[in-house]
């Protein structure tokens, strides 16, 4: 009997490995989620993008699924407030149908979408600053008003005049409009970290 225990022990310690602490995972997301639409609760899917690998052996194959839940949406704001993604990390499923839960945090982003980045602390993509093209709409608008000023009385006191109507349709605009909202698209990949080991068996 002592014999065929240990053979038990044996082959479960042979079956069972850990990820280690610190493992970075990349996910490639299947589905799109953005700012917007998104609501606290919403289900969000993705695939390994790389394999883990310890001890000689593949313990989670590239292709494998992953779930997560949004854990915070806040879409950007008119005036001020930008816009935060928070995903919380849930599920590992394997190809044999094994289920394991996970909650490794984000590390980084690679979007389509410019200026997105992650705050690792907060486990939370945030859209990063408009103020450049705020600035742009508002020199362009404000260039716009000066050349038809300037054409419309045909001195600089109209280009004057038309500088500053453009200046304020351009403060207007730019007060009326949201900015940029955080947009995960699908092919986008996230890269996680596991702040704990965890055992696949």
């Amino acid at each position: 009997m002592k014999t065929i225990a240990l053979s038990l022990l044996l082959c479960v310690a042979a079956s069972a490995a850990e990820i280690p602490q610190g493992t970075h995972l990349l996910l490639r997301m299947v589905n799109s989620i953005n700012t917007r639409t998104a609501g606290d609760g919403d289900q969000v899917y993705f695939q390994t993008a790389s394999p883990i690998a310890a001890d000689g052996r593949i313990l989670v194959p590239a292709g494998s699924y992953v779930q997560g839940t949004v854990s915070h949406a806040r879409r950007s704001g008119k005036v001020v407030g930008r816009a935060e993604l928070g995903i919380r990390i849930d599920t590992l499923t394997l190809s044999n149908g094994k289920v394991f839960k996970i909650t490794p945090r984000m590390s980084s982003v690679d979007s389509n979408e410019s200026g997105q980045k992650v705050e690792p602390q907060e486990n939370i993509v945030k859209q990063g600053s408009d103020y450049g093209t705020d600035a742009r709409r508002i020199a362009i608008l404000a260039g716009s008003g000066a050349g038809i000023g300037g054409m419309a009385d045909r001195s600089w006191t109209g280009a004057g005049i038309g500088s500053g109507v453009g200046g304020a349709v351009g403060v207007a605009t730019t007060l009326l409009t949201r900015g940029k909202e955080v947009e995960l698209r699908q092919g986008s990949t996230l890269d996680v970290v596991f702040d704990r080991a965890i055992t696949i068996e």
